[in-house]
């Protein structure tokens, strides 16, 4: 299914779908994921097979979730794709992928992401960090760059730092517009995420660390003593250790974790 796999298939904006085209691109995705056989390999959003195809030229078998009725009917009654797919017709965003998992056999994710809900469903995937053990997708550049932010820098933010703080953050390759149809008006990338096994330093609550990051980030132009101050006070914030005239790109993903930690241990007393 080469630079013609496209035809007969209109490209639907609500799915936000853009279709791979490229030969040679596709050949260094498949290379960057390196799937082999025995492994349990998952595919989101599989549309028209360009990655699908060579993923079981090399591992002989698939997992796909497809939410577009019409290319899971499709896949169903590929000649040469439907006898080595399990096929899932169904919204990525709610699905359980703890159901994959197999004795021994951790989840090998990967996908060319549709735009519109890459970021909700990362977080959605992070939930089951512990039975993944890589993930390969393409993404909106952007959504690249925020993820490996670091402090102090423009990009930086909740993305960076919930995704950071349960996997290993790998920008693989950039890819342009020219290399899909129809042609979206923004750069690609490849990213890989590895989950930690162990993460150095935990927080209580996953949800709270999302709710001080969300917190500060909605207002990132203010310091975190106005930021921040519906979740903790000045004094509460010096106890920690942390600079309360400091924006949110200037703290260190370890101080949002101490903060957050603080914040689950009040709750816990109030209870």
């Amino acid at each position: 299914m080469s630079n013609k796999s496209h035809l007969g298939h209109q490209a639907k904006k609500r799915f936000g779908q853009n279709f791979l085209h490229n030969d040679a691109i596709i050949s260094k995705i498949v290379d960057a994921i390196n799937p082999e056989p025995d492994e349990n390999l998952v595919e989101i959003g599989p549309g028209l097979g360009a990655l699908t195809e060579p993923v079981i030229d090399r591992a002989g078998k698939l997992s796909v979730i497809e939410l577009d009725r019409d290319l899971a009917h499709r896949l169903r009654h590929h000649p040469f794709l439907a006898p080595h797919l399990t096929i899932y017709e169904t919204d990525a965003l709610k699905f359980d992928f703890a159901q994959l998992t197999s004795a021994g056999k951790p989840l090998r994710i990967f996908g060319n992401l549709p735009y519109n809900i890459s970021t909700p469903l990362i977080f959605h995937l992070l939930s089951f960090h512990n039975v993944i053990a890589d993930m390969h997708f393409m993404l909106q550049k952007e959504v690249v760059e925020r993820m490996a932010a670091t402090p102090n820098s423009k990009a930086y933010g909740r993305l960076s730092i919930m995704t950071q703080y349960q996997c290993q953050v790998i920008p693989v390759m950039e890819i342009g517009p020219e290399a899909f149809k129809p042609a979206p008006k923004v750069d690609s990338a490849i990213v890989r995420l590895i989950p930690h096994q162990q993460i150095a330093e935990p927080a209580q609550s996953v949800a709270m660390l999302n709710t001080v990051c969300l917190t500060a980030f909605n207002q990132r132009r203010k310091a975190i003593r106005n930021s921040l101050k519906k979740l903790i006070s000045i004094e509460q914030l010096q106890t920690l250790d942390i600079d309360a005239g400091i924006r949110p790109e200037n703290l260190t993903p370890t101080e949002y974790i101490r903060i957050a930690n603080f914040l689950s241990t009040q709750t816990e007393h109030k209870s």
